[in-house]
């Protein structure tokens, strides 16, 4: 005879099996809620090994305390841009990293080996007619502004007050500074004078 109720007794085994069960499904759940925080609250660095321009507008920082050069890659370039490269890299890591010279590039006419400082800008020119180096504008005028860090000794001969001589010292006391990062520097290149200082300033950008 039964107790009356009508409800089948659970065997030890069974009850067991139940619990094992609901703690089965209890861990499986805490699981699943543990993946899903971790996945809202993921969110990813921006990453400056892809060569993307790291600019102002881009929100990334150009802070150059960590070692690294913040430089402007401009002219015959695939990407022009403002790049950040470690301490010690030459112009032509930064023409790298800017993807490279683009048609009609004159590479021959900067200085690849040069070593970069920061905030320098560094300027690929263009042939125009008869293989000459085209101004950053696209045209042959004078007036055109010249890359401290890429001058060639042509380019700074058309400044006022500057011969083959001067232009030479120019390039050597640039080349074994590892790069200028103001044209004032140059204030201590024998035989410049404040009268051609002022001339460079006026063609000369960093």
């Amino acid at each position: 005879m039964g107790d009356g109720s009508g409800m089948p007794e659970l065997s030890r085994s069974q009850i067991a099996v139940y619990g094992a069960v609901a703690v089965l499904l209890l861990l499986l759940g805490a699981r699943a809620i543990r993946a899903e925080g971790s996945d809202s609250a993921y969110q990813p660095a921006p990453s400056f090994g892809s060569g993307e321009s790291s600019d102002v507008s881009g929100g990334f920082s150009l802070d150059s305390s960590g070692g690294d050069v913040v430089v402007h890659v401009t002219g015959a370039v695939a990407r022009p841009g403002v790049y950040r490269l470690p301490m010690g890299a030459r112009v032509t890591d930064a023409v790298s990293r800017a993807g490279g010279p683009s048609g009609g590039a004159l590479l021959e006419a900067i200085n690849l080996a040069a070593r970069l400082a920061d905030g320098q800008q560094v300027v690929v020119p263009k042939a125009g007619p008869g293989g000459a180096p085209l101004g950053v504008a696209g045209t042959t005028s004078e007036d055109d502004p010249i890359s401290l860090g890429t001058a060639t000794a042509e380019q700074l001969e058309t400044i006022d007050g500057i011969g083959p001589v001067t232009a030479q010292k120019i390039l050597e006391y640039r080349d074994g500074q590892g790069g200028l990062a103001s044209v004032d520097q140059l204030d201590r290149v024998s035989g410049i004078g404040p009268a051609t200082m002022e001339s460079l300033r006026a063609r000369l950008q960093p």
